[in-house]
């Protein structure tokens, strides 16, 4: 459990995450989509977790430098314009965020910007647990309970960058599904988009009484609004700001 968590007495650590899967399945172009029904995995708590490290070519290349400087030791007094920004020095903050709506027609986001967190018990039946700055191993979660699948008619999990540096082609980022029964789900964000500030990640709909995980990964250069055209969502924006941030 974050910090954070303890702090506001969050309970979501206490539901069933599903971790003791120890195969997945992997949500790729070739296979862009699955059936959390046909899996047997539409009931209990799915846990969607984000998670994201700096990508490997990066930290050699700031290897590589370091051994060049040790090789010509005159070089650390030689000041270097660039130094500044290198993809080594970027500090990503990526934020995990839905857009829900259900099957009453009511619709809304769950996100950390605003303190949007949701509710579990209740409608839209989504719950963000906490808000991860650090881009920890644990990364950001969002539980759903899918008990209440009957009133979940689609939803559009997403990430962005809030107020830092562009920088999806220099992080390695996986969304995990982890459903109460069956195999984990990962998304890898795997394609280069520098400028981007977020991504359509995955949808999960309810079909016909079918649960569906289908694959996006949809970057845009814009924020919330520019996914919710894209999706036709047709929800009103604003600027938002999150707790704790200037």
């Amino acid at each position: 459990m974050a910090f954070w968590d303890s702090l506001r007495g969050d309970r979501t650590a206490q539901f069933d995450s599903g971790g003791a899967a120890s195969n997945s399945i992997d949500l790729t172009r070739r296979r862009p989509s699955v059936s959390l029904t046909k899996q047997g995995a539409e009931t209990g708590n799915l846990r969607v977790n984000l998670s994201w490290r700096m990508r490997t070519s990066d930290i050699e290349g700031r290897s590589r430098q370091s051994g060049r400087l040790l090789r010509h030791p005159l070089k650390f007094f030689k000041p270097e314009v660039v130094q500044a920004h290198t993809q080594g020095v970027v500090n990503v903050d990526l934020d995990i965020g839905c857009l829900y709506e259900m099957a009453d027609g009511s619709k809304g986001v769950v996100q950390p910007l605003g303190g949007f967190f949701g509710d579990l018990n209740a409608p839209p039946y989504v719950k963000l647990s906490g808000d991860d700055r650090f881009g920890a191993p644990s990364g950001e979660t969002i539980f759903v309970n899918l008990d209440q699948r009957e009133s979940i008619k689609r939803l559009l999990f997403f990430v962005y960058i809030y107020d830092q540096t562009p920088a999806f082609d220099r992080t390695h980022a996986t969304m995990t599904l982890y459903p109460s029964n069956g195999p984990r789900i990962e998304i890898e964000l795997d394609e280069r988009a520098p400028q981007a500030r977020s991504c359509a990640v995955f949808l999960l709909e309810n079909v016909k009484d079918e649960l569906v995980v289908r694959r996006e990964v949809r970057f845009v250069y814009g924020f919330q609004a520019e996914l919710d055209r894209l999706y036709g969502w047709g929800l009103q924006w604003g600027r938002g700001f999150k707790a704790g941030r200037v």
